[in-house]
């Protein structure tokens, strides 16, 4: 009888954002959950990337095709980044295991900003974008990126007059905010809950298509104030390209069992995660669905050029 695959060696998680980043934060509780259940028999190490919005990541595994030891956790920018010329590669050139879940932006200021409400931020922006200062990460023509775009230019703004600072992280997008060097950051949710618990941030509005609960409860969604603007950053994992479909289908099943678990669920709410596990025949799909909403978002938003 022959022997379905398994690793062989250590396998390595790669995140393309420092340590309590966006790509890091689902490496680490995946991990967490795979110590736990004990499904495989070789360790599993988080390997940090930054760069490129995540790109750093996916060079990485690019660079090392038919490897099913070396995995990345991906997000638009995957997507983006070929599209605004920053890398020459996409999903298609790489291996899709699995989508993990979604995340909406949240836009929030320092506690004492005068900006008092998301109808004053798209005011703002609707009449004067280049007074608005904003961080966003991980690159531009991301999920934030294109939001920030689209409630300016519904609001009447030009989204090419934003002045807008990007960051490897959204942790540090909020630092950069409470620094005064911008007023306001557009990031994922629960990037800004530890400021948020302090009362150091206020959230003005979010990009979920309904509230989101706990610390985010007071806050409206955009559809609220009358933007239609509901986008929210996915989060997966993805291989080389090469390897085979029993080495695809080994990684599935392992992401499939760790997703199904209570404590990966408890993840999800604590972290404002919304659920999205599809496998890899639906994840390839999904992303060749997303490069094309993407290419449209970008061309229409006119930041296809940055």
């Amino acid at each position: 009888m022959t022997k379905l695959w398994c690793p062989e060696r250590e396998i390595e998680l790669i995140a393309g954002t420092p340590p309590g980043g966006g790509q890091d934060r689902p490496a680490r509780a995946l991990i967490g959950i795979l110590d736990r259940l004990r499904v495989l028999d070789r360790p599993v190490q988080v390997l940090n990337m930054p760069g490129k919005g995540g790109g750093a990541a996916w060079d990485y595994i690019h660079a090392h095709p038919g490897d099913p030891h070396r995995l990345a956790i991906n997000s638009p920018p995957l997507v983006t980044n070929r599209i605004v010329g920053v890398s020459d590669y996409d999903h298609a050139d790489l291996t899709p295991i699995a989508m993990l879940y979604t995340e909406y932006v949240a836009f929030v200021v320092p506690a004492d900003s005068p900006l008092q409400s998301a109808t004053a931020l798209r005011d703002r922006l609707g009449t004067d974008p280049a007074s608005i200062t904003v961080s966003l990460a991980t690159a531009l023509g991301t999920s934030n990126h294109i939001a920030l775009a689209a409630i300016a230019r519904q609001a009447g703004g030009d989204p090419r007059a934003l002045r807008i600072r990007v960051f490897d992280s959204a942790r540090y997008a909020v630092a950069d905010v409470l620094d005064g060097n911008a007023q306001v950051a557009a990031v994922t949710a629960v990037s800004a809950v530890p400021e948020l618990a302090e009362g150091r941030l206020r959230a003005l509005a979010v990009t979920a298509p309904e509230r989101l609960a706990g610390i985010f409860a007071e806050a409206p969604t955009w559809a609220e104030v009358g933007i239609d603007c509901v986008i929210g950053t996915w989060r997966g994992v993805i291989a080389p390209a090469g390897i085979t479909a029993e080495q695809c289908a080994f990684w599935e099943s392992i992401l499939r069992q760790a997703t199904r678990d209570p404590g990966w669920h408890a993840e999800l709410a604590r972290q404002y995660w919304i659920d999205l596990f599809l496998g890899a025949t639906d994840t390839r799909a999904f992303l060749d669905e997303e490069r094309a909403r993407l290419e449209d978002a970008l061309e229409r938003l006119r930041v296809d050029n940055v």
